[in-house]
Protein backbone atom coordinates (compact mmCIF):
# COMPACT_ATOMS: atom_id res chain seq x y z
CA UNK A 1 0.00 0.00 0.00
CA UNK A 2 2.67 2.17 1.04
CA UNK A 3 4.66 1.81 -2.12
CA UNK A 4 1.72 2.62 -4.05
CA UNK A 5 1.51 5.78 -2.40
CA UNK A 6 4.80 6.66 -3.39
CA UNK A 7 4.71 5.34 -6.81
CA UNK A 8 1.78 7.00 -7.59
CA UNK A 9 3.50 10.69 -6.18
CA UNK A 10 6.43 9.71 -8.80
CA UNK A 11 4.18 9.09 -11.79
CA UNK A 12 2.75 12.54 -10.79
CA UNK A 13 6.04 13.91 -11.17
CA UNK A 14 6.24 12.50 -15.12
CA UNK A 15 8.81 10.11 -13.66
CA UNK A 16 8.41 6.86 -16.23
CA UNK A 17 11.91 5.18 -16.06
CA UNK A 18 14.82 5.83 -13.18
CA UNK A 19 17.65 6.93 -14.00
CA UNK A 20 20.98 4.68 -13.51
CA UNK A 21 21.86 5.87 -10.14
CA UNK A 22 18.30 5.32 -8.98
CA UNK A 23 17.95 1.50 -10.61
CA UNK A 24 21.54 0.42 -8.73
CA UNK A 25 21.01 2.42 -5.61
CA UNK A 26 17.05 1.74 -4.33
CA UNK A 27 17.16 -1.83 -4.45
CA UNK A 28 20.26 -1.65 -2.58
CA UNK A 29 18.95 0.78 0.02
CA UNK A 30 16.09 -0.82 0.59
CA UNK A 31 18.36 -4.33 1.17
CA UNK A 32 19.74 -2.15 4.34
CA UNK A 33 23.03 -2.07 2.59
CA UNK A 34 25.25 1.39 3.23
CA UNK A 35 26.18 2.79 0.08
CA UNK A 36 28.85 4.75 -1.41
CA UNK A 37 27.54 6.59 -4.30
CA UNK A 38 29.23 8.64 -6.62
CA UNK A 39 27.32 10.02 -10.13
CA UNK A 40 27.49 13.05 -12.23
CA UNK A 41 25.26 16.24 -10.90
CA UNK A 42 21.76 15.89 -12.08
CA UNK A 43 21.55 12.34 -12.35
CA UNK A 44 18.79 12.09 -9.48
CA UNK A 45 20.84 11.24 -6.50
CA UNK A 46 18.08 13.06 -4.38
CA UNK A 47 15.37 10.68 -5.41
CA UNK A 48 18.01 7.88 -5.41
CA UNK A 49 17.94 8.19 -1.29
CA UNK A 50 14.63 9.94 -0.73
CA UNK A 51 12.89 6.87 -1.85
CA UNK A 52 14.05 4.26 0.20
CA UNK A 53 14.32 6.99 3.63
CA UNK A 54 10.63 7.84 2.69
CA UNK A 55 9.89 3.55 2.87
CA UNK A 56 11.59 2.51 5.14
CA UNK A 57 9.83 5.31 7.47
CA UNK A 58 6.59 3.99 6.47
CA UNK A 59 7.77 0.36 6.81
CA UNK A 60 8.63 1.68 10.82
CA UNK A 61 5.35 3.13 11.52
CA UNK A 62 3.96 0.14 10.97
CA UNK A 63 5.09 -1.60 14.13
CA UNK A 64 6.03 1.37 16.19
CA UNK A 65 3.51 4.17 16.62
CA UNK A 66 5.95 6.36 18.23
CA UNK A 67 6.58 10.11 16.52
CA UNK A 68 10.52 10.21 16.17
CA UNK A 69 13.39 11.85 14.09
CA UNK A 70 13.92 8.52 11.88
CA UNK A 71 15.90 10.02 9.43
CA UNK A 72 18.71 13.00 9.31
CA UNK A 73 19.50 14.01 5.99
CA UNK A 74 23.16 16.44 6.29
CA UNK A 75 23.61 19.31 3.22
CA UNK A 76 26.44 21.64 3.16
CA UNK A 77 24.41 24.54 1.65
CA UNK A 78 20.91 26.34 2.65
CA UNK A 79 19.91 26.17 -1.33
CA UNK A 80 20.30 22.19 -1.33
CA UNK A 81 18.32 21.71 1.87
CA UNK A 82 15.16 23.55 0.79
CA UNK A 83 15.76 21.35 -2.75
CA UNK A 84 15.84 18.43 -0.22
CA UNK A 85 12.66 19.34 1.44
CA UNK A 86 10.78 20.22 -1.96
CA UNK A 87 11.84 16.90 -3.23
CA UNK A 88 10.55 14.87 -0.09
CA UNK A 89 6.99 16.46 0.40
CA UNK A 90 6.63 15.84 -3.55
CA UNK A 91 7.34 11.81 -2.98
CA UNK A 92 4.83 12.19 0.06
CA UNK A 93 2.38 14.17 -1.72
CA UNK A 94 0.35 11.18 -0.48
CA UNK A 95 1.14 10.06 2.70
CA UNK A 96 2.54 13.61 3.93
CA UNK A 97 0.51 12.98 7.52
CA UNK A 98 3.08 10.13 7.97
CA UNK A 99 5.81 11.23 7.11
CA UNK A 100 6.78 14.75 8.07
CA UNK A 101 9.95 16.55 6.73
CA UNK A 102 11.73 19.69 8.29
CA UNK A 103 14.28 21.48 6.94
CA UNK A 104 16.30 23.33 9.91
CA UNK A 105 19.16 24.90 7.64
CA UNK A 106 17.94 28.71 7.87
CA UNK A 107 19.26 31.41 10.03
CA UNK A 108 16.56 31.54 12.12
CA UNK A 109 17.05 31.68 15.82
CA UNK A 110 17.39 28.09 17.50
CA UNK A 111 14.49 29.09 20.03
CA UNK A 112 12.66 30.07 16.71
CA UNK A 113 13.23 26.51 15.32
CA UNK A 114 12.99 24.52 18.37
CA UNK A 115 8.70 24.28 18.47
CA UNK A 116 9.26 22.63 15.23
CA UNK A 117 11.94 19.74 16.31
CA UNK A 118 9.66 19.49 19.57
CA UNK A 119 7.11 17.65 17.53
CA UNK A 120 9.99 15.13 16.25
CA UNK A 121 9.75 15.41 12.32
CA UNK A 122 10.30 11.61 10.36
CA UNK A 123 13.08 13.45 8.06
CA UNK A 124 15.24 16.59 9.45
CA UNK A 125 17.47 18.26 6.81
CA UNK A 126 20.28 20.23 7.70
CA UNK A 127 23.81 21.30 7.92
CA UNK A 128 26.53 19.72 10.20
CA UNK A 129 27.01 23.22 11.89
CA UNK A 130 23.03 23.80 12.65
CA UNK A 131 22.05 20.35 13.43
CA UNK A 132 24.68 19.88 15.88
CA UNK A 133 23.68 23.63 17.70
CA UNK A 134 20.32 22.23 18.48
CA UNK A 135 21.81 18.62 19.79
CA UNK A 136 23.71 20.72 22.25
CA UNK A 137 20.90 22.52 22.81
CA UNK A 138 18.60 19.62 23.30
CA UNK A 139 16.37 20.54 20.70
CA UNK A 140 17.08 17.45 18.92
CA UNK A 141 17.86 13.87 19.86
CA UNK A 142 18.50 11.13 17.76
CA UNK A 143 20.95 8.59 19.72
CA UNK A 144 18.15 6.22 20.49
CA UNK A 145 15.92 6.99 17.37
CA UNK A 146 17.76 7.58 14.36
CA UNK A 147 17.58 4.95 11.18
CA UNK A 148 19.21 6.77 8.26
CA UNK A 149 21.80 9.19 8.03
CA UNK A 150 22.43 10.81 4.46
CA UNK A 151 25.41 12.47 3.48
CA UNK A 152 24.36 15.01 0.27
CA UNK A 153 27.17 15.75 -1.37
CA UNK A 154 29.50 14.45 0.99
CA UNK A 155 32.89 15.74 -0.92
CA UNK A 156 31.78 19.46 0.05
CA UNK A 157 31.38 19.42 3.45
CA UNK A 158 34.74 19.38 4.25
CA UNK A 159 35.38 22.40 2.06
CA UNK A 160 32.87 24.00 3.87
CA UNK A 161 34.59 23.81 6.93
CA UNK A 162 32.32 21.18 8.52
CA UNK A 163 34.69 18.59 9.17
CA UNK A 164 34.99 19.33 12.96
CA UNK A 165 30.73 19.92 13.31
CA UNK A 166 30.76 16.59 11.34
CA UNK A 167 33.08 14.87 13.93
CA UNK A 168 31.15 15.78 17.30
CA UNK A 169 28.14 14.90 15.49
CA UNK A 170 28.68 11.78 15.06
CA UNK A 171 29.04 11.38 19.26
CA UNK A 172 25.00 12.08 19.03
CA UNK A 173 24.03 9.13 17.01
CA UNK A 174 23.37 5.47 18.00
CA UNK A 175 25.82 3.06 16.95
CA UNK A 176 23.72 1.06 14.46
CA UNK A 177 21.94 3.20 11.69
CA UNK A 178 22.12 2.93 8.04
CA UNK A 179 24.17 5.48 5.96
CA UNK A 180 24.18 7.07 2.02
CA UNK A 181 27.10 8.98 1.21
CA UNK A 182 26.39 11.02 -1.60
CA UNK A 183 28.97 12.49 -4.09
CA UNK A 184 28.97 13.93 -7.35
CA UNK A 185 33.34 13.19 -7.42
CA UNK A 186 35.55 11.01 -5.16
CA UNK A 187 37.92 12.59 -2.88
CA UNK A 188 40.31 12.06 -0.33
CA UNK A 189 37.65 13.83 1.94
CA UNK A 190 35.19 11.29 1.24
CA UNK A 191 36.87 8.18 1.47
CA UNK A 192 38.00 10.11 5.33
CA UNK A 193 34.04 9.98 5.76
CA UNK A 194 33.44 6.95 4.40
CA UNK A 195 35.75 5.45 7.21
CA UNK A 196 33.81 7.32 9.94
CA UNK A 197 30.06 6.77 8.42
CA UNK A 198 29.62 3.34 5.93
CA UNK A 199 30.13 0.29 7.77
CA UNK A 200 30.91 -2.65 4.58
CA UNK A 201 29.59 0.11 1.99
CA UNK A 202 28.60 -0.77 -1.46
CA UNK A 203 30.51 1.96 -3.13
CA UNK A 204 28.75 2.54 -6.88
CA UNK A 205 30.80 4.80 -9.61
CA UNK A 206 28.48 5.49 -12.05
CA UNK A 207 29.38 6.83 -15.19
CA UNK A 208 32.84 6.92 -16.20
CA UNK A 209 33.00 10.12 -17.39
CA UNK A 210 32.29 13.25 -14.80
CA UNK A 211 30.32 15.05 -17.18
CA UNK A 212 28.18 14.40 -19.85
CA UNK A 213 29.95 13.39 -23.58
CA UNK A 214 29.49 15.47 -26.45
CA UNK A 215 26.64 14.10 -28.33
CA UNK A 216 25.15 15.62 -24.66
CA UNK A 217 27.28 18.33 -23.55
CA UNK A 218 29.13 20.82 -26.25
CA UNK A 219 32.34 22.72 -23.99
CA UNK A 220 34.17 25.50 -25.79
CA UNK A 221 37.12 27.89 -24.46
CA UNK A 222 38.31 31.09 -25.68
CA UNK A 223 41.20 32.98 -25.34
CA UNK A 224 40.33 36.40 -24.55
CA UNK A 225 41.88 39.34 -21.78
CA UNK A 226 39.99 41.43 -19.20
CA UNK A 227 37.99 43.89 -21.82
CA UNK A 228 37.35 41.23 -24.27
CA UNK A 229 35.59 39.33 -21.99
CA UNK A 230 32.93 42.84 -21.38
CA UNK A 231 32.76 42.73 -25.43
CA UNK A 232 32.48 39.59 -25.86
CA UNK A 233 29.75 38.67 -23.01
CA UNK A 234 27.76 41.63 -24.35
CA UNK A 235 27.90 40.63 -28.24
CA UNK A 236 26.59 37.12 -27.50
CA UNK A 237 23.83 38.45 -25.42
CA UNK A 238 22.73 41.54 -27.36
CA UNK A 239 23.17 39.92 -30.57
CA UNK A 240 21.33 36.53 -29.10
CA UNK A 241 24.14 34.34 -30.37
CA UNK A 242 23.60 32.60 -26.63
CA UNK A 243 20.02 31.70 -26.48
CA UNK A 244 17.81 30.04 -23.40
CA UNK A 245 18.41 30.28 -19.93
CA UNK A 246 22.23 30.82 -18.93
CA UNK A 247 24.16 31.24 -16.40
CA UNK A 248 27.45 33.46 -15.95
CA UNK A 249 29.75 32.49 -13.20
CA UNK A 250 32.50 34.91 -12.01
CA UNK A 251 35.25 34.77 -9.54
CA UNK A 252 33.97 37.12 -7.05
CA UNK A 253 30.86 38.87 -5.31
CA UNK A 254 31.85 42.19 -6.96
CA UNK A 255 32.86 41.14 -10.02
CA UNK A 256 29.06 40.04 -10.04
CA UNK A 257 27.41 43.31 -10.04
CA UNK A 258 29.86 44.81 -11.97
CA UNK A 259 28.83 42.91 -14.63
CA UNK A 260 25.14 43.09 -14.03
CA UNK A 261 26.02 46.86 -14.33
CA UNK A 262 27.40 46.57 -17.49
CA UNK A 263 24.93 44.74 -18.80
CA UNK A 264 21.86 46.96 -17.74
CA UNK A 265 23.74 49.97 -20.04
CA UNK A 266 22.34 47.51 -22.67
CA UNK A 267 19.05 46.85 -21.80
CA UNK A 268 20.17 43.32 -20.79
CA UNK A 269 18.57 42.52 -17.38
CA UNK A 270 20.15 39.75 -15.15
CA UNK A 271 20.02 38.62 -11.42
CA UNK A 272 22.76 38.13 -9.32
CA UNK A 273 22.57 35.28 -6.98
CA UNK A 274 24.84 37.02 -3.74
CA UNK A 275 25.86 34.88 -0.74
CA UNK A 276 25.07 38.23 1.41
CA UNK A 277 21.59 38.01 0.31
CA UNK A 278 18.85 36.39 2.32
CA UNK A 279 18.05 32.54 2.35
CA UNK A 280 14.84 33.50 1.17
CA UNK A 281 15.79 35.72 -1.39
CA UNK A 282 18.62 33.51 -2.75
CA UNK A 283 15.80 30.35 -3.13
CA UNK A 284 12.96 32.89 -4.78
CA UNK A 285 15.69 33.64 -7.14
CA UNK A 286 16.47 30.09 -8.24
CA UNK A 287 12.87 28.98 -8.08
CA UNK A 288 11.90 32.07 -10.64
CA UNK A 289 14.82 31.26 -12.81
CA UNK A 290 13.61 27.77 -13.40
CA UNK A 291 9.70 28.92 -14.02
CA UNK A 292 11.38 30.95 -16.31
CA UNK A 293 11.18 34.48 -15.03
CA UNK A 294 14.67 35.00 -15.75
CA UNK A 295 17.03 34.44 -18.39
CA UNK A 296 20.65 35.30 -17.25
CA UNK A 297 21.59 34.33 -13.66
CA UNK A 298 25.28 35.99 -12.68
CA UNK A 299 26.93 33.95 -10.05
CA UNK A 300 29.91 32.69 -8.42
CA UNK A 301 30.84 29.24 -6.40
CA UNK A 302 31.74 27.64 -3.55
CA UNK A 303 35.35 28.13 -4.28
CA UNK A 304 35.21 31.85 -3.87
CA UNK A 305 33.49 31.81 -0.72
CA UNK A 306 34.46 29.19 1.19
CA UNK A 307 37.31 31.09 2.82
CA UNK A 308 36.75 34.98 1.23
CA UNK A 309 40.55 36.11 2.94
CA UNK A 310 42.30 33.05 1.50
CA UNK A 311 44.50 33.77 -1.03
CA UNK A 312 44.00 32.07 -4.46
CA UNK A 313 45.73 29.45 -6.20
CA UNK A 314 49.30 30.31 -7.04
CA UNK A 315 48.81 30.90 -10.99
CA UNK A 316 50.87 34.35 -12.48
CA UNK A 317 48.70 37.23 -12.31
CA UNK A 318 46.38 35.78 -9.38
CA UNK A 319 46.84 38.63 -7.74
CA UNK A 320 43.83 40.79 -8.98
CA UNK A 321 41.79 37.83 -7.44
CA UNK A 322 43.22 38.37 -4.21
CA UNK A 323 42.65 41.94 -4.32
CA UNK A 324 38.95 41.34 -5.05
CA UNK A 325 38.49 39.00 -1.69
CA UNK A 326 40.18 41.79 0.06
CA UNK A 327 37.22 44.02 -0.96
CA UNK A 328 34.64 41.69 -0.45
CA UNK A 329 36.11 40.81 2.85
CA UNK A 330 35.26 44.38 3.63
CA UNK A 331 31.76 44.33 2.39
CA UNK A 332 28.78 44.61 4.81
CA UNK A 333 28.65 41.46 6.50
CA UNK A 334 30.35 38.31 5.82
CA UNK A 335 29.65 36.24 2.95
CA UNK A 336 27.50 33.22 3.75
CA UNK A 337 29.69 29.80 4.21
CA UNK A 338 26.83 27.83 3.81
CA UNK A 339 26.39 28.88 0.16
CA UNK A 340 26.78 26.95 -3.08
CA UNK A 341 25.33 28.29 -6.01
CA UNK A 342 27.77 25.71 -8.45
CA UNK A 343 27.01 22.66 -6.65
CA UNK A 344 23.40 20.43 -5.88
CA UNK A 345 21.10 23.43 -6.31
CA UNK A 346 18.78 22.35 -9.00
CA UNK A 347 18.72 24.85 -11.76
CA UNK A 348 16.41 23.43 -14.69
CA UNK A 349 16.73 23.81 -17.93
CA UNK A 350 19.75 26.16 -18.07
CA UNK A 351 20.80 26.05 -22.03
CA UNK A 352 24.17 27.87 -20.89
CA UNK A 353 26.85 28.12 -18.37
CA UNK A 354 29.45 30.75 -19.15
CA UNK A 355 32.53 30.92 -17.09
CA UNK A 356 33.53 34.35 -16.99
CA UNK A 357 36.25 34.16 -15.13
CA UNK A 358 37.88 30.28 -15.21
CA UNK A 359 37.41 28.38 -12.08
CA UNK A 360 40.31 27.87 -9.86
CA UNK A 361 39.93 24.29 -9.29
CA UNK A 362 38.75 21.67 -11.66
CA UNK A 363 36.01 20.20 -9.62
CA UNK A 364 34.36 23.38 -9.44
CA UNK A 365 34.80 23.56 -13.27
CA UNK A 366 32.95 19.75 -13.21
CA UNK A 367 30.13 21.48 -10.81
CA UNK A 368 29.77 24.58 -12.97
CA UNK A 369 28.97 23.50 -15.64
CA UNK A 370 27.36 20.26 -14.20
CA UNK A 371 24.36 22.80 -13.93
CA UNK A 372 23.77 22.15 -17.68
CA UNK A 373 22.99 19.07 -19.78
CA UNK A 374 20.83 17.53 -17.37
CA UNK A 375 19.41 14.20 -17.23
CA UNK A 376 19.00 14.04 -21.02
CA UNK A 377 18.65 17.77 -21.93
CA UNK A 378 21.74 19.30 -24.25
CA UNK A 379 23.93 22.15 -22.92
CA UNK A 380 26.49 24.22 -23.91
CA UNK A 381 29.71 25.31 -22.10
CA UNK A 382 32.08 28.55 -23.08
CA UNK A 383 34.36 29.44 -20.66
CA UNK A 384 36.46 32.80 -21.25
CA UNK A 385 40.34 32.38 -20.65
CA UNK A 386 42.69 35.11 -19.90
CA UNK A 387 46.74 34.43 -20.49
CA UNK A 388 47.20 34.18 -16.57
CA UNK A 389 44.05 30.92 -16.53
CA UNK A 390 46.32 28.69 -19.45
CA UNK A 391 47.69 26.37 -16.83
CA UNK A 392 43.97 25.88 -14.94
CA UNK A 393 42.58 25.43 -18.50
CA UNK A 394 45.31 22.70 -19.06
CA UNK A 395 44.72 21.26 -15.68
CA UNK A 396 40.76 20.55 -16.32
CA UNK A 397 41.47 19.46 -20.20
CA UNK A 398 44.19 16.65 -18.77
CA UNK A 399 41.21 15.81 -15.99
CA UNK A 400 38.60 15.21 -18.54
CA UNK A 401 40.18 13.56 -21.56
CA UNK A 402 41.17 11.29 -18.71
CA UNK A 403 37.85 10.23 -18.13
CA UNK A 404 36.68 10.31 -21.80
CA UNK A 405 38.28 11.50 -24.84
CA UNK A 406 35.59 13.41 -26.04
CA UNK A 407 34.69 15.69 -23.06
CA UNK A 408 37.62 18.37 -23.87
CA UNK A 409 37.05 22.15 -24.49
CA UNK A 410 37.13 22.68 -27.73
CA UNK A 411 38.05 25.98 -29.25
CA UNK A 412 35.07 28.36 -30.02
CA UNK A 413 35.53 29.79 -33.48
CA UNK A 414 34.88 33.27 -32.98
CA UNK A 415 36.26 36.18 -35.02
CA UNK A 416 36.46 38.71 -32.92
CA UNK A 417 37.30 41.44 -35.42
CA UNK A 418 33.93 41.38 -36.68
CA UNK A 419 32.95 43.13 -33.60
CA UNK A 420 35.05 45.49 -33.18
CA UNK A 421 32.46 47.82 -34.19
CA UNK A 422 30.89 47.46 -30.61
CA UNK A 423 33.71 47.98 -28.63
CA UNK A 424 33.39 51.65 -28.29
CA UNK A 425 30.24 51.33 -26.83
CA UNK A 426 31.91 48.88 -24.13
CA UNK A 427 34.53 51.45 -23.40
CA UNK A 428 31.98 54.00 -23.10
CA UNK A 429 29.67 51.25 -20.70
CA UNK A 430 32.44 50.40 -18.73
CA UNK A 431 33.60 54.14 -17.76
CA UNK A 432 29.84 54.20 -15.97
CA UNK A 433 30.72 51.16 -14.05
CA UNK A 434 32.61 52.38 -11.61
CA UNK A 435 34.09 51.16 -8.31
CA UNK A 436 31.46 53.61 -6.18
CA UNK A 437 28.77 52.48 -8.50
CA UNK A 438 29.58 49.13 -7.97
CA UNK A 439 29.35 49.40 -4.02
CA UNK A 440 26.10 51.29 -4.00
CA UNK A 441 24.57 48.72 -6.42
CA UNK A 442 25.72 45.82 -3.75
CA UNK A 443 24.54 47.73 -0.73
CA UNK A 444 20.82 48.91 -2.32
CA UNK A 445 19.96 45.51 -3.43
CA UNK A 446 21.00 43.86 -0.03
CA UNK A 447 18.96 46.34 1.45
CA UNK A 448 16.01 45.80 -0.79
CA UNK A 449 15.95 42.07 -0.16
CA UNK A 450 16.22 42.36 3.81
CA UNK A 451 13.35 44.37 3.48
CA UNK A 452 11.17 41.67 1.10
CA UNK A 453 12.65 39.07 3.15
CA UNK A 454 12.21 39.82 6.81
CA UNK A 455 9.43 42.77 6.82
CA UNK A 456 7.15 41.74 3.81
CA UNK A 457 7.62 38.14 5.00
CA UNK A 458 4.43 37.88 6.53
CA UNK A 459 2.48 40.27 3.54
CA UNK A 460 3.93 37.13 1.33
CA UNK A 461 2.67 34.42 3.41
CA UNK A 462 -0.89 36.04 3.05
CA UNK A 463 -0.93 36.72 -0.17
CA UNK A 464 1.35 33.99 -2.91
CA UNK A 465 0.13 35.93 -5.56
CA UNK A 466 2.14 38.96 -5.05
CA UNK A 467 5.36 37.43 -4.12
CA UNK A 468 5.16 36.41 -8.14
CA UNK A 469 5.63 39.70 -8.89
CA UNK A 470 8.47 40.57 -7.23
CA UNK A 471 11.51 40.20 -9.68
CA UNK A 472 15.19 40.38 -8.94
CA UNK A 473 16.68 41.24 -12.22
CA UNK A 474 15.07 44.88 -12.35
CA UNK A 475 17.49 47.91 -12.74
CA UNK A 476 19.66 48.96 -9.81
CA UNK A 477 21.15 52.12 -12.04
CA UNK A 478 23.55 53.93 -9.45
CA UNK A 479 25.94 53.85 -12.96
CA UNK A 480 25.24 56.22 -15.27
CA UNK A 481 22.64 54.62 -17.71
CA UNK A 482 23.18 56.48 -21.77
CA UNK A 483 19.97 55.60 -23.52
CA UNK A 484 21.64 55.09 -26.88
CA UNK A 485 23.40 52.18 -25.66
CA UNK A 486 20.01 49.94 -25.81
CA UNK A 487 19.50 50.11 -29.25
CA UNK A 488 21.91 48.33 -31.87
CA UNK A 489 22.28 50.39 -35.12
CA UNK A 490 22.16 48.03 -38.01
CA UNK A 491 25.88 48.92 -39.27
CA UNK A 492 27.34 47.56 -36.50
CA UNK A 493 25.68 44.43 -36.91
CA UNK A 494 28.22 42.20 -39.00
CA UNK A 495 27.09 40.90 -42.75
CA UNK A 496 27.26 37.37 -41.52
CA UNK A 497 24.57 37.79 -39.14
CA UNK A 498 22.38 40.67 -39.86
CA UNK A 499 19.64 38.24 -41.78
CA UNK A 500 20.01 36.07 -38.93
CA UNK A 501 19.25 38.86 -36.43
CA UNK A 502 17.41 41.34 -37.62
CA UNK A 503 14.84 39.48 -40.17
CA UNK A 504 12.44 42.72 -40.49
CA UNK A 505 15.33 44.15 -42.90
CA UNK A 506 14.27 41.65 -45.66
CA UNK A 507 10.38 41.87 -44.78
CA UNK A 508 10.91 45.30 -45.69
CA UNK A 509 11.78 45.40 -48.99
CA UNK A 510 9.34 42.63 -49.53
CA UNK A 511 6.46 44.88 -48.30
CA UNK A 512 6.85 47.66 -50.47
CA UNK A 513 6.06 45.46 -53.27
CA UNK A 514 2.88 43.74 -51.58
CA UNK A 515 -0.26 45.25 -51.00
CA UNK A 516 -0.86 46.73 -48.12
CA UNK A 517 -2.49 45.50 -45.07
CA UNK A 518 -4.43 47.03 -41.78
CA UNK A 519 -2.34 49.25 -39.29
CA UNK A 520 -3.46 47.23 -36.37
CA UNK A 521 -2.01 43.88 -37.73
CA UNK A 522 1.54 45.44 -39.24
CA UNK A 523 1.96 47.03 -35.94
CA UNK A 524 1.45 44.17 -33.86
CA UNK A 525 3.96 41.90 -35.81
CA UNK A 526 6.01 44.65 -36.38
CA UNK A 527 6.26 44.86 -32.14
CA UNK A 528 6.45 41.40 -31.78
CA UNK A 529 9.66 40.95 -33.87
CA UNK A 530 11.24 44.20 -32.71
CA UNK A 531 11.02 42.26 -28.85
CA UNK A 532 12.24 39.06 -29.92
CA UNK A 533 15.08 40.78 -31.98
CA UNK A 534 16.24 43.44 -29.57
Amino acid sequence: YFKRLILTAVADLGWSQPTLIQEKAIPLALEGKDLLARARTGSGKTAAYAVPVIQRILASKQSVREQDVRALILVPTKELGQQVQTMIRQLTAYCSRDVRVADITGKADLSAQRPILMEKPDVVVGTPSRVLAHLNAQNLALHSSLETLVVDEADLLFSFGFEADLKNLLCHLPKIYQSFLMSATLTEDVQALKELLLHNPVILKLQGSQLPDSSQLQQYSIKCEEEDKFLLVYTLLKLRLVQGKTLVFVGAVERCYRLKLFLEQFGIPACVLNSELPIQSRCHIITQFNQGFYDYIIATDEQSLADPTAAPQATAGKGKKKKKGTERGGSKGPPDKEYGVSRGVDFQNVANVINFDFPTAVESYIHRVGRTARADNPGTALSFISHTELGLLSEVEEALTGDNADSVLKPYEFKMEEIEGFRYRCRDAMRSVTKQAVREARLKEIKQELLNSEKLKTYFEDNPRDLQLLRHDKDLHPAVVKPHLRNVPDYLVPETLRGALNPLSNRRRKKRKEKPKPDGVVKSKFKVRLWETF
